[in-house]
Parts: structure tokens; C-alpha cells; sequence
């Protein structure tokens, strides 16, 4: 296979896991670094397990995500229809199941549930059903006869008892696992439709895909996959299996966890470039220890003989970290329209709300990280009058007491309420009392936000307030000390 070929070939169940995430993401960069076609293909033939709206998920994540196809159901370029369900109509998947039948191997297995559930055994805790070959030895008379009878039928895979299978990985090398191991896979079910095994070595072989990625929990499985490519005479593409990604707790990831899925991290506040850094370092790393790259950067820097071995930890402290750089470094409109709709939720008041989102900028990781940090605005909190005494600043209730007295009557005939106006007037204050900075400071940015920790500080609070509304948060200041000081 001269061109690179990757796909991503998604079963429409509901959220892109991180997995699946990263699974497309290396598939895109191998294409796009040797520039070649990445593919999207629907496969669905497992149709008990499809939930509505998989797909228009599938498609959206992409897109936010800037893993863009170049082949799929929406861009037929030849090789098409891109859904096996659609694939499943041509009758293709039967036809090729059917040769495997003529060479011996492959066969038509005719055995009722009842009799599939005596063969069930329990290994290592797990109940699994090794299929004991029994309708391989039916005559192709007794074979046609039950055709013709109309009874229901499945085509397994022949895979010999005897012997061993091997197969090369790009990252693992060579694996090899013994006959004895495999079942008899089901190619063809009862429905007619393929399965997911057996559709994935014909739609990959028809398509020219040269390089399959996928979790490294499928390495055991390959070899089927491997059986099947040499009963055809066909060439197999490129293997690359991925390692296992884990919490934490070195556990891996649950579909149930809240970080586990694009989707998921997206209504956490995280945003897709950050996403998509981060997944691409679930299992290889750039040069230089680097760890902020841009997509394109990805693409022009992937080498997937690179990819490690050992388990990926998915990080959420990492994760929180980069998501921080990269809103720090995002263009301000971008970051501005990212921003207010979190800024929405806390604050209803007609405030200058793009000089909020400025004010939080650099102090976020996550766009959920803003709502506690600017809910002061809608609404001065109940706060203790123990904030007013800091040693640092050397403040205690009796100063900052004192400042917030001082300096409400010439706020109240400050003209110039902006940042300027209200800097120069305190700085006045300062010179004149000959005190720190932090004693007028301190006591007035406690009284407008009432809190410990703000994103900005007096100056900048004040100029979004307003004058009305700084100068009723001081006097509230003031009357609340007034009653602990006496």
C-alpha cells in the first residue's frame, strides 16, 4: 500500500470515550504527517446497541475537535457507502463470507441457543463459550437441506485447534498466539448482518486502509483478523495498538466517570484545543519534553513508532494546567465568547461583562472556574469582618475602618469613576496619610467584593460596579465594622 490510509470507525453508542478520542486523533496524524486520506466510517451492524443521535455526536466532536475526514458518509470519494448498515444492502459481506465457506474456511453453524449454552465455561471469573466445532462435520448435503428448510444460521470463522498465529505490530513487534486460544469468531449473525470483526477486514481491504489503530485490549483478537487476511490473499495494513489509558488510581477509565468522554470535559470548562493537546499525549510525547502543541504542530511532529507501551495516566491536575495556558493564550475575542455564558449564569446586572472575562483570564483553568470567582458581582456575600485584618498588610477593623471613612466622601465627589480616576484619588489618600498602599486598599476591596480572593483588584472591581453600587458596598462596609469597633 503506497498511500497512507487510516479510518476511524466509530459504532454510533453514545459519547466519544477518550479512547475512542484518541484512537481518531492518532489515526488523523498518521495520515495527515505522511499526507494521506483519513476516513470515517459508520459501523453500526451491531444494531441492538445503537443509541439515536450517536452519529450527529460522532460528527460534532470531530469537528470541535479538528479531526477532519476526508472520506465519509457526507464525502464519497469512490470507496463508498461509508455505513456498513448501507454496505450490508449490496449483499458484499455475505458474498465474501460465503467464498471463505467454499475454501474451508469458514463454515455454517446451525446450533439453537439452547444447545450454545452448554457450552459456556468460566475462566479467570469470566463465562465465555468456546465453540466446539460441531457443524463443521455436517455433509454439504445436510448443510444445503437446512438451508433450504429455512433454518436460521450463522458462518463462523474455521480457525484451526493445532498451531500458532502471528502477527507484527508497530509498537509491540511480533505477537503470536496459539490456535488453541481462538474461538470460532461469528462472521455473519442471524440477522444477515456482518460482525464487527468480520466487517472491519473487508471494509479495511476495500477501502485500501493501510494503517488500523486501536486499544491494546485488541491485541489478543488480531490474529483472527490476521487468518482472515491470508484465507483471502490479501495484504494487511500496518497495526498500531495503543496502550491502556487509566485514572488516577491507575484503573481504567469507566464510561460512567465524569472525565471520561469529549463531551464530558467540554461541560466541565475545558475547551477542544486543550482536549486534543492532552489526549495526544495519553501514550507519546514530542521533542524536548514539550507538552503545548498546536494541531497542525501534532501533525507535523507525529511519529507512531513512538507511541509507548506502558499505560497512560490521564492526569486531571495536567489537564486543568494546560487548559489554563491555553485560555491564557487565546485571542481575547475567542476566549470572550467562550466565556460568556458562564459569566451569564452569575451575573444578571448590566455590568461591563467583557471587562469581567478580562478580569479572569489568567486566574482560570477551566471555564467552570469563573462563576465562583466573579459571583461577588451579582451580589455583595455575607462576609465575616475578620477578612479586614491582614498581617501582611498590616490592617486591622480600627484602620480599615478609619480608610473606608476617609475615603467614602471623596469617592462619593469623584467624578472620574474609572480605573485612572479611582487609583489616582486612593494614591492621594496614601500620600497625604502617609500610610501603605494595602491599608487603603485592603479595607476597600473587602467592602466592594466581600471576599478573600478576588480576580482583580479594588480598582478594577469599582470601575465595573459603578459608583452607586461601590459606594453602598463601602458604607455597608463601614456599618459592619462600625458595630464590631464601637
Amino acid at each position: 500500500m503506497d498511500r497512507v490510509r487510516s479510518r476511524y470507525a466509530p459504532s454510533p453508542t453514545g459519547k466519544m470515550h477518550v479512547g475512542n478520542l484518541r484512537t481518531a486523533l492518532y489515526e488523523f496524524l498518521i495520515a495527515k504527517h505522511a499526507g494521506g486520506d483519513f476516513i470515517l466510517r459508520i459501523e453500526d451492524t451491531d444494531q441492538g446497541r445503537l443509541v439515536e443521535g450517536s452519529v450527529d455526536i460522532i460528527y460534532k466532536t470531530l469537528a470541535e475537535a479538528g479531526i477532519i475526514h476526508d472520506e465519509g458518509p457526507d464525502k464519497d470519494k469512490g470507496y463508498g457507502p461509508y455505513v456498513q448498515s448501507e454496505r450490508v444492502k449490496s449483499g458484499l459481506y455475505m458474498e465474501y463470507a460465503k467464498k471463505l465457506v467454499e475454501q474451508g474456511d469458514a463454515y455454517y453453524c446451525f446450533c439453537t441457543k439452547e444447545r450454545l449454552e452448554t457450552l459456556k465455561t468460566e475462566v479467570n471469573g469470566e463465562t465465555i463459550t468456546h465453540y466446539d466445532k460441531h457443524c463443521l462435520s455436517l455433509s454439504k448435503e445436510e448443510v444445503e437441506a437446512k438451508l433450504a428448510a429455512g433454518e436460521p444460521f450463522v458462518i463462523r470463522q474455521n480457525i484451526p485447534r493445532e498451531g500458532t498465529t502471528t502477527f507484527t505490530d508497530a509498537n509491540y513487534g511480533e505477537v503470536t498466539i496459539n490456535n488453541s486460544e481462538m474461538d470460532d469468531q461469528i462472521l455473519i449473525k442471524s440477522d444477515g448482518f456482518p460482525t464487527y470483526n468480520f466487517a472491519n477486514v473487508v471494509d479495511d481491504h476495500l477501502m485500501k486502509i493501510s494503517h488500523v489503530v486501536r486499544g491494546n485490549e485488541y491485541i489478543t483478537s488480531t490474529p483472527k483478523y490476521t487468518r482472515l487476511y491470508k484465507a483471502f490473499g490479501w495484504e494487511e495494513p500496518t497495526y498500531v495498538h495503543l496502550p491502556l489509558i487509566t485514572n488516577e488510581e491507575h484503573q481504567k477509565l469507566s464510561k460512567r466517570s465524569g472525565h471520561s468522554s469529549f463531551e464530558d470535559l467540554i461541560e466541565q470548562g475545558f475547551v477542544a484545543e486543550a482536549i486534543v493537546n492532552f489526549v495526544a499525549l495519553l501514550g507519546w510525547s514530542g521533542p524536548d519534553n514539550r507538552e503545548i502543541f498546536s494541531l497542525d504542530e501534532l501533525i507535523g511532529l507525529f511519529d507512531y513508532t513512538h507511541i509507548n507501551k506502558a499505560p497512560s495516566v490521564f492526569d486531571m491536575v495536567k489537564l486543568r494546567w494546560m487548559n489554563g495556558e491555553y485560555l491564557k493564550a487565546m485571542d481575547n475575542e475567542k476566549y470572550y465568547k467562550l466565556a460568556l455564558p458562564y459569566i451569564d449564569k452569575v451575573v444578571t446586572k448590566p455590568y461591563d461583562k467583557k471587562k469581567i472575562a478580562d478580569l479572569v483570564k489568567t486566574r482560570i483553568e477551566t471555564l467552570c472556574d469563573i462563576a465562583e470567582k466573579i459571583d461577588f458581582f451579582e451580589a455583595l456575600p455575607e462576609y465575616d469582618i475578620e477578612m479586614y485584618t491582614h498581617k501582611k498588610m498590616k490592617t486591622n477593623s480600627e484602620n480599615s475602618l478609619e480608610s473606608l471613612r476617609d475615603l467614602l466622601p471623596r469617592l462619593e465627589a469623584l467624578d472620574d469613576f474609572s480605573i485612572d480616576g479611582i487609583q489616582a484619588l486612593v494614591q492621594k489618600y496614601v500620600e497625604e496619610k502617609e500610610i501603605k498602599n494595602g491599608i487603603a486598599l485592603w479595607p476597600l476591596r473587602t467592602a466592594v467584593s466581600g471576599k478573600q480572593m478576588t480576580p482583580g483588584g479594588a480598582y478594577e472591581i469599582m470601575e465595573i460596579l459603578g459608583k452607586q453600587e461601590s459606594l453602598d458596598r463601602i458604607r455597608k462596609g463601614i456599618s459592619l465594622l462600625e458595630k464590631a469597633v464601637g
